[in-house]
């Protein structure tokens, strides 16, 4: 896979790729993480990639035709490749892990991390998914692309050991409670039937556990659910 992260900013990414997981994912060739500086593409002498607003307002927008340019680049530079174009907009659907495992199957994924006020919005006409990671507003897309990215890499064959990420949260329910030693600490004790050695009551015992967490912590996962 190759993700592909377009950006005023790409020395942000230098710090959170190259450590632990995904470090391990770029170095064995599972990903292809490639950092594009939106600024390359921008016009004349002081490469400009944003202008104000029409109709008046505060802040500045990022140009349409610069963002096309630079998508266009990208995909010629990856011309074997099928694309997924990611706008990152606090407009956009809210990402889940229902959307990272569907984008860890892909080829190549875009990802725009935007900046300054907003983008033209002509630009949703060049792109394939509009993403937020919240209802909140961050001073660019960049920390977004970073939680995809790390939450895509992760899903990738041989990223992890194999089972791993088969029942974690939002898979599903909520994860179960997990414990390890010491036995009793501070007289909270590990619970008895994870000590029993009775593999089909532990997996019984955390179903019914992970169902209880939901149901107490987010309830809106069950709506769908006859729970």
């Amino acid at each position: 896979m190759k993700i592909s992260i377009l950006t005023l900013f790409p020395e942000m990414f230098k710090g959170p790729f190259d450590y632990s997981i995904i470090k391990r994912a770029r170095n064995e060739k599972i990903v292809d993480i490639e950092l594009i500086n939106l600024r390359d593409f921008g016009i004349g002498k002081h490469k400009i990639v944003d202008d104000k607003p029409y109709g008046g307002g505060s802040g500045m927008i990022l140009k349409v035709d610069v963002l096309d340019k630079a998508i266009k680049f990208i995909k010629n530079k990856n011309k074997t490749r099928k694309h997924k174009v990611i706008l990152l907009s606090a407009q956009g659907k809210t990402f889940n892990q229902k959307l990272a495992k569907s984008y860890s199957r892909s080829d190549h994924i875009i990802l725009i991390s935007g900046h300054y006020e907003d983008y033209d919005t002509r630009i949703k006409e060049f792109i394939d998914d509009e993403i937020s990671i919240g209802d909140f507003i961050l001073t660019g897309g960049e920390l977004p692309a970073m939680i995809i990215t790390d939450c895509i890499i992760r899903l990738l064959p041989k990223v992890l050991k194999k089972g791993v990420t088969d029942n974690e949260s939002f898979s599903e329910y909520l994860e179960f409670p997990q414990y390890t030693k010491p036995n009793i600490y501070k007289n909270l004790k590990v619970p008895e039937i994870l000590k029993s050695g009775n593999h089909k009551k532990i997996k019984e015992w955390r179903l019914e556990k992970s169902i209880e967490l939901t149901k107490k912590i987010r309830p809106d996962l069950l709506k769908k659910k006859d729970l």
